[in-house]
């Protein structure tokens, strides 16, 4: 039955709260609940054991302390990973009980030096590890939180043995979420997100769409003929989804109608044309920073806050059902402030 548009849009922090602590550290994720965030957005890859662990990529070198580390030296490597060439430590080269003597880092340290002034003093987390801190957060602000799980390179994983639907979904019913209304699964690619629904797990179903190239698993499949992205939000393209999945999160680029220079003249159809077949709408990642922000709304350096506030409620006009953010409490505050409510 097609989803009916959330009558206030979810606030996700977008590997917990980023802009504040590293990404998908313990500190993140209670600190983007402790800001107001509604759910909290995992990647999931996986260890050689099959433990699902909480990083962006499975390539670790950028946020976590391995390069400093002489007992994993040797497992410095390059592979393929989804049609590019990566080199450096891997998540499914180490067991879990390695991996968990890692430190985790902040990714883009030039930009935010504040969150990296926790680096090193927290290791990574397991999902398990993250269904205990929602719980126990749902538990003290007695509302019920979700998780928006996102299977990362699940095409790559296949091929290395370790499926990623049939991981996720032994571990979620293990831990009680197996048919749980907060739960969201999402992935880039859509046979990961038919598999996992195919074994009865009951989640929303959100395909990722980017503004460029093609699915990961559609290119292993079909090769240089395989269809874009482009062609999957035609409108033919969403009628197609709208029997596979339950709603699409887009590139923020993909919601603000963007000109050649970067200026944001007002926001796209795409959420409407998606709430016209029954799909739910998300965007990812707003962003407070000038050099993430739409030119018109940028202010001072690079690294500044720039007009965020307009950014955020532009995306957030558009009726939009939820958006990822680095700083959920700029995303509780922008929300409140177009509902008239007092911050």
């Amino acid at each position: 039955m097609p989803a009916a548009p959330r009558e206030n849009p979810l606030v996700i922090g977008h590997r917990g709260a980023p802009g504040y602590r590293p990404e998908h550290s313990r500190s993140s994720y209670e600190l983007a609940f402790a800001l107001g965030a509604d759910s909290v957005e995992p990647d999931v890859v996986a260890t050689k054991d099959g433990e699902l662990v909480l990083r962006h990529e499975n390539e670790i070198s950028g946020t976590t302390d391995v390069a400093e580390r002489p007992e994993f030296a040797h497992l410095r490597t390059t592979k393929r990973v989804d049609d590019a060439e990566l080199t450096g430590w891997f998540t499914e080269d180490f067991t879990w009980e390695e991996l968990g003597t890692l430190t985790v880092r902040e990714r883009i340290p030039g930009v935010r030096p504040s969150s990296a002034s926790f680096d090193g003093r927290q290791g990574i987390l397991r999902l398990r590890d993250l269904v205990e801190i929602v719980d126990e957060a749902s538990d003290s602000q007695s509302r019920e939180l979700g998780m928006t799980v996102e299977l990362k390179h699940a095409t790559y994983f296949d091929g290395v043995g370790l499926p990623l639907d049939e991981l996720v979904d032994a571990e979620l019913r293990r831990l009680g979420w197996g048919a749980r209304p907060e739960l969201i699964v999402e992935s880039f690619e859509k046979t990961v997100l038919s598999r996992l629904a195919g074994r009865g797990l009951s989640a929303e179903y959100v395909y990722l769409v980017e503004r460029s190239g093609a699915a990961a698993d559609l290119v292993a499949r079909d090769g240089a003929t395989a269809r874009s992205y482009a062609d999957e939000l035609t409108d033919a393209g969403l009628d197609a989804l709208a029997g596979l999945v339950d709603g699409v999160s887009a590139d923020k680029a993909l919601v603000l109608a963007l000109d050649d220079d970067g200026i944001a003249n007002g926001t796209t159809d795409l959420v409407s044309r998606l709430h016209a077949r029954g799909l739910r709408a998300y965007s990812w990642t707003l962003r407070p920073e000038n050099r993430f922000l739409a030119a018109n709304f940028r202010r001072g350096t690079a690294d500044a806050f720039g007009d965020w506030q307009s950014e955020f409620e532009l995306v957030l006009r558009t009726g939009i059902d939820g958006v990822f953010l680095d700083h959920p409490d700029l995303g509780v505050a922008a929300r409140d402030a177009l509902a008239g409510r007092r911050p």
